[in-house]
């Protein structure tokens, strides 16, 4: 069965072709919300409310993207909702990043090498979790996913121009970021 034989009967109310139609975007949605939220608890609870959103609105879906923008665009506005109404309160905590799996081990790496590897990695994550939500979102639907501007644009519900300048943005200011943290890249080869 097709994808879109798979959405029209999730649409008339087959929870079984909703669950396959969610098991095949489900690690994408997972992705996303773990790198706006950088540890894997709250990622979960976004992947768990998008698929509840999406349940919900399946309805509305119209063919008029790919239903994987449309999902992409789901999950990141899951995302953006629950980061504003956290936006008074404090960050939440990196301890998760080494669980989530971020930083696989390379056979050749000594515990040192990894320690920096996954330090500079963490940075990294860091500094685009500090990133305003829009270039955030932004940032990641492209060079994170690999999403090209017009699914992003379609996701994020504004202009390819937009985009673009989101993302231009936001690596400038990642990029200001790792230069003031110089030393810890130039120190570990990264």
């Amino acid at each position: 069965m097709d994808e879109r034989q798979l959405i029209e009967r999730a649409i008339r109310g087959d929870a079984r072709a909703f669950n396959d139609l969610m098991s095949a975007q489900e690690k994408r949605m997972y992705a996303v919300a773990m790198r706006m939220f950088g540890n894997r608890e709250d990622a979960e609870d976004c992947l768990q409310d998008a698929m509840l959103r999406i349940f919900r609105s399946i309805s509305g879906f119209k063919f008029q993207s790919s239903f994987s923008t449309w999902v992409y665009r789901v999950t990141m506005n899951t995302c953006l909702d629950e980061l504003r109404k956290r936006k008074n309160r404090p960050n939440t905590s990196l301890d998760g990043l080494l669980d989530a799996g971020w930083m696989p081990a390379d056979a050749q790496d000594t515990p040192e090498q990894h320690a920096l590897r996954a330090e500079v990695r963490g940075s990294v994550y860091g500094f685009i979790r500090e990133l305003p939500e829009d270039m955030r979102a932004a940032v990641v639907l492209r060079d994170i996913q690999g999403l090209s501007y017009e699914d992003i644009a379609q996701a994020l519900d504004t202009n390819v121009g937009t985009v673009k300048s989101r993302i231009s943005r936001g690596r400038e200011k990642l990029r200001e970021k790792i230069m003031a943290k110089s030393e810890l890249f130039d120190r570990y080869g990264v």
